[in-house]
């Protein structure tokens, strides 16, 4: 019998959750889901976290609209002592389609249309963590705003808007929201 993933061995789950977060500075390929998870709870349930894989963008207003998360960090795990601290460089690449389930639809593009790009900027290794929320930095931008190029620098992103912190998030994303929906709204 297969088991549900409800139903997972609380010890296997527990090494599950040490491995992958159980270090303050989280390796790339799991900070992504990190920041996610960090966000939702700050923007549910206006916004539905889209956890399935592949999935266009990361989380769904109920209207359809879409938000995607883009996320680095000064301090990087691999980071030895002394390097200099990551710049902060964002994937913003329009895609040629997407992913709605098994199907995939040739739309070349953005899909999203407003991008959170979450920034990481403590650098003492003694004070960083990752996990912790309130070290994080929150920029909210349309992605009628972004440039058309494959990344974007963390300078360039602090020119299109200024940083918010977890508390102040969801009211700035709504108010770029509430834009998109006027009548000279954005996308």
């Amino acid at each position: 019998m297969i088991s549900r993933p409800t139903d997972m061995n609380p010890t296997v789950q527990a090494r599950i959750v040490q491995a992958l977060l159980g270090k303050p500075v989280v390796g790339n390929a799991f900070r992504g889901t990190l920041v996610e998870a960090i966000l939702s709870e700050a923007l549910e349930p206006e916004w539905r976290w889209r956890t399935d894989s592949w999935a266009a963008y990361d989380f769904e207003h109920a209207d359809g609209t879409g938000l995607e998360v883009k996320q680095s960090s000064a301090l990087q795990d691999w980071h030895e002592p002394g390097r200099k601290p990551n710049p902060g460089r964002f994937d913003i690449r329009p895609r040629t389609g997407r992913w709605e389930g098994m199907t995939w639809i040739a739309e070349p593009g953005r899909v999203a249309a407003i991008y959170v790009f979450a920034w990481h900027p403590v650098v003492d290794p003694a004070v960083a963590d990752h996990r912790d929320a309130a070290q994080w930095q929150f920029f909210p931008v349309l992605a009628s705003a972004l440039p058309d190029q494959k990344t974007i620098s963390l300078e360039r992103v602090r020119s299109l808007a200024s940083p918010v912190g977890i508390g102040g998030i969801a009211e700035a994303v709504r108010g770029l929201f509430v834009g998109l929906r006027s009548p000279a709204g954005g996308d």
